[in-house]
């Protein structure tokens, strides 16, 4: 279940940040400067064919192509990817807190979480900048935990409708930030490897290979963190009711939760070796 929502998260996710960031780059590149394959080759230091492929793949085309594709048809493309994402991330929280699904009913608050992530993106791009200074580095990088961990609480207010107490989503949205600031530092390292081996067996395209699995990694953050933060406000919820466990039942259930772990872990391991086997058959 938690790999298929990260999956869709995933997806959706790409068709909408990749249009996004290309659109953004036609209709600013005349007035500040926008590069999102700049940013994201100096975010995560990538070097020859992967460099090259991101540059390729976020570069909008010159001449009268590029007014063209940032006009009614490239807005209206956009608009219906950034709702499928919104609607994605809105079956997460609804189906983590077992609330009733409000599929389309929800789009206007769709909408405002769009231009959220729009400001989250902007504001993040700005505290990711190269700092001159080792304080200011540290600064910058609690600020962007701070405000990852704001922009997921708000979304999963926005996105249930507001059915979501902001207190039931603090476990959540202080969990999925830490964690996803530390896989973003790992990422880091890996993500070079990843994009140039990707692009040198299969060309351009190896790039979107390899964003997809980035995201994927970071969607399974999110989705893991959604779970347990849903049980850390459950758990915090009873003990404020004077509800304690036995030490049986603690037991119990932290032996599930271990062994759900390691199930899913040998999924996930079996799931990349396959994929691993077939890319060598290839």
């Amino acid at each position: 279940m938690g790999f298929d929502r990260s999956m869709a998260l995933a997806s959706s996710a790409l068709t909408a940040l990749v249009p996004l960031s290309v659109l953004i780059g036609a209709v600013l590149g005349n007035y500040v400067h926008y590069d999102a394959a700049e940013r994201i080759i100096n975010r995560y230091d990538l070097t020859g064919s992967g460099a090259a492929a991101v540059n390729s793949l976020f570069s909008p085309a010159e001449g009268e192509g590029t007014s063209v594709s940032a006009g009614v048809f490239g807005i209206l493309f956009l608009t219906i990817s950034a709702l499928s994402f919104a609607r994605a991330s809105q079956r997460l929280f609804e189906q983590t807190w077992e609330l009733k699904p409000l599929s389309v009913r929800n789009t206007r608050n769709g909408l405002w979480w769009i231009l959220a992530l729009g400001g989250y993106a902007a504001v993040t791009g700005l505290l990711s900048a190269p700092p001159r200074r080792d304080w200011l580095a540290l600064a910058a990088a609690l600020g962007e935990v701070a405000a990852t961990a704001l922009f997921l609480v708000w979304s999963g207010w926005i996105l249930s409708a507001k059915r979501i107490r902001w207190p039931d989503l603090l476990p959540f949205g202080i969990t999925a930030a830490a964690l996803t600031a530390a896989y973003w530092v790992a990422a880091s390292v890996y993500l070079p490897r990843l994009f140039n081996s990707s692009v040198s067996r299969y060309g351009v395209v190896g790039a979107v290979f390899a964003m997809i699995s980035a995201l994927f990694a970071a969607m399974l953050v999110i989705v893991g963190s959604a779970a347990l933060g849903r049980e850390v406000a459950d758990e915090l919820s009873r003990i404020r009711q004077g509800h304690r466990p036995s030490d049986h039942e603690v037991r119990r259930q932290w032996d599930s939760v271990v062994e759900q772990t390691r199930s899913r872990w040998h999924t996930a391991r079996e799931q990349v070796s396959r994929r691993r086997t077939k890319g060598s058959d290839h």
